[in-house]
C-alpha cells in the first residue's frame, strides 16, 4: 500500500448532520420503499453471511503471499476468476504488464560498538524495501550514521556520510495512529522509506535504513515500496524493527557503529499478470459501470490478510449477496481485484488506459484498502450533489455505527486514483486505523488479525453503497 496519497493527509470527520449541513444546495435524494428495503437487506444478509471471510482464509492460507509476478499471486487470479464465475458473472481477465522482484537474503549485525564483548556481535531484524538492489556478494561493512530528518542528513554534508550507512531513526507517531489518525501518522514515517536511499546517496552513502515506518514495536520490520531516482546511485535499502533502529542510535551517541549487511534482492524481467474483471449486468443500463474492488497483490513478507485480501473479498460478497437475494442492480456492478498496487500501480493504470474510451460510463469505483477493522463509513471524492444522493444509504449503515462520510480532495485509494484523475466519482471504506499500521506490509499481515464480525460489517458498506449508486434514478454527477 503505498498506501498514502496526499488527499488523504489532513482528514477531517463528518457527522451525518455535519455532512448534511456542508450540502445544504444539494437536497437528498429520496429511495424508494423498495430500495431502502433491498438496502437493509442486504445489510442484514451480510452480517449474517461468513463468505468474506472464507474467501480471505483461502487468499491467505491456501494461496499465501501473492507479490506481482510470483506462482502464488498467478494462482490467486486464477481462483478469483473461479470464484466469480461460479456466481454467474460475466469475468474477463486484463493482462497487465508487471514489476518482478524477488527478495532473497537479508541479514544485519553491528559487529562494531562501544562496550562490545570479544567474540560477538549483534543481529539486527530487518528486511529489504521492495525495488532495492543487492549488497556485493559478501555483504558490505560501514559505519552507521544516525540521523532523524533529512535536515539532519543534509547539515551533516558529504564529509560526514559519505562511505557510511544512513538510519533514519523517524519514529512512527504511535499516539496519532491510538486517536485514529493512523494514515496521517504513517504519511510522516513512510516519507523516509520512499526516497531516504536517494537523498543518502546523493551525499555518498552506500546504503540506507529506515526506522520502521509502523505502530507495532514487537520487533518486527515493515517493508514496503522505495523508488531510485535518475542519475543518483542506487543503494541498498531496507528497514529495521523500531527496537534496533533505537539499539544504533543509544550506540552510535557513544562512539562508532559498525554494521555488516547482507541483502540480495532481484529484479527480474517484467512479468505478465491480471486484473481481475468480473460483471453483474445491470437491468437496465448495463453500459454503466459501478465499481466494487480491493487489490489482490500483497508483499511476500505476510500473507495479506489485511493488505488486502480482505478488501478483495469484500468486493466479492458484495455481488455474492446480490445474487443470492435475487436483487437486480438497474447498472452493472464490477468486480476488480486489481493488480500490483503495492510496487507499481500497474493494474489501475492499465484498466484506465483500456477503458478510457468508456470512462464516462464509469458511475462510481469504490475500493477497500485500509484493513477489515470495524467501519466508521466511507471516503468520498465526488460533487455535492452527488454526495446529497448518498445520504439515505448512509442512514441506513448508521444501523451498524458505519454512517459517518469522509469527504477528501482526491482519490481515496490507489487503484481507483486513475479513475478519479478522469471524473469519476471515488469512495473508500472508512476503516478504524488505530492498529491497521501494526502489522501493515510485515509477517503479522496474517489472517488471524481479521475479525469475522468486523470483516462482515465491511462488506455490508461495500454492498449498500454500490447497490444504492447502482439503483439511482440518475447517475452520480461527474466531479
Amino acid at each position: 500500500m503505498k498506501k498514502l496519497l496526499p488527499l488523504i493527509v489532513g482528514l477531517m470527520l463528518f457527522t451525518n448532520l455535519a455532512f448534511a449541513q456542508r450540502n445544504t444546495q444539494a437536497p437528498a435524494e429520496r429511495y424508494s420503499d423498495q430500495l431502502v428495503a433491498e438496502l437493509n437487506q442486504l445489510m442484514r444478509a451480510a452480517l449474517a453471511s461468513n463468505y468474506a471471510y472464507q474467501q480471505t482464509a483461502y487468499l491467505c492460507n491456501n494461496i499465501g503471499p501473492r507479490l506481482s509476478g510470483s506462482p502464488q499471486a498467478n494462482a490467486a487470479v486464477e481462483y478469483v476468476a473461479a470464484e466469480m464465475r461460479k456466481l454467474g458473472l460475466e469475468v474477463k481477465l486484463e493482462k497487465v504488464t508487471v514489476p518482478h522482484w524477488v527478495r532473497g537474503i537479508e541479514t544485519g549485525e553491528l559487529i562494531e560498538f562501544k562496550g562490545q564483548a570479544k567474540g560477538t556481535t549483534q543481529k539486527l531484524v530487518l528486511t529489504a524495501l521492495g525495488g532495492s538492489v543487492a549488497t556485493p556478494k559478501e555483504g558490505l561493512t560501514a559505519e552507521v550514521v544516525v540521523v532523524e530528518n533529512y535536515d539532519q542528513l543534509e547539515a551533516l554534508g558529504r564529509a560526514k556520510v559519505a562511505g557510511k550507512i544512513v538510519l533514519y531513526n523517524a519514529k512512527f507517531d504511535r499516539q496519532l495512529a491510538a486517536s485514529g489518525r493512523g494514515l496521517e501518522a504513517y504519511g510522516q514515517a513512510v516519507a523516509y522509506r520512499g526516497a531516504g536511499a536517494t537523498r543518502a546517496a546523493r551525499l555518498g552513502a552506500v546504503a540506507a535504513l529506515n526506522r520502521s515506518a509502523g505502530g507495532a514495536e514487537y520487533r518486527l520490520a515493515h517493508t514496503g515500496g522505495m523508488r531510485y531516482q535518475e542519475g543518483v546511485a542506487k543503494i541498498p535499502a531496507a528497514a529495521v524493527a523500531a527496537e534496533d533502529a533505537e539499539l544504533i542510535a543509544y550506540l552510535a551517541a557513544q562512539g562508532p557503529v559498525k554494521l555488516h549487511l547482507t541483502m540480495t534482492p532481484q529484479t527480474l524481467p517484467d512479468a505478465v499478470s491480471y486484473n481481475v474483471i468480473a460483471d453483474l449486468k445491470g437491468s437496465e443500463h448495463p453500459e454503466q459501470i459501478v465499481i466494487v474492488s480491493g487489490h489482490l497483490d500483497s508483499w511476500d513478507v505476510g500473507t495479506g490478510a489485511l493488505d488486502d485480501a480482505s478488501g478483495v473479498a469484500a468486493a466479492m460478497q458484495t455481488a455474492n449477496l446480490i445474487k443470492q437475494l435475487g436483487l437486480k442492480p438497474k447498472r452493472t456492478i464490477r468486480v476488480i481485484a486489481w493488480m500490483n498496487e503495492e510496487n507499481g500501480l500497474m493494474g489501475g493504470r492499465t484498466y484506465a488506459e483500456n477503458h478510457k474510451a468508456e470512462a464516462t460510463n464509469h458511475i462510481a469505483a469504490i475500493e477497500s484498502d485500509l484493513g477489515a477493522s470495524h467501519p466508521l463509513g466511507f471516503h468520498a471524492h465526488a460533487s455535492p450533489n452527488a454526495l446529497a444522493k448518498l445520504r439515505p444509504a448512509s442512514a441506513i449503515l448508521q444501523g451498524i455505527g458505519a454512517g459517518l462520510v469522509n469527504v477528501v480532495d482526491g482519490s481515496p485509494e490507489a487503484d481507483i486514483s486513475p479513475l478519479d484523475a478522469v471524473g469519476v466519482p471515488t469512495f473508500g471504506i472508512w476503516q478504524d486505523s488505530r492498529t491497521y499500521f501494526d502489522y501493515h506490509h510485515t509477517i503479522a499481515d496474517t489472517m488471524d488479525k481479521i475479525v469475522p464480525r468486523e470483516l462482515a460489517e465491511n462488506a455490508a458498506v461495500m454492498a449498500v453503497l454500490a447497490y444504492a449508486i447502482a439503483n439511482l434514478p440518475e447517475p452520480l454527477a461527474r466531479k
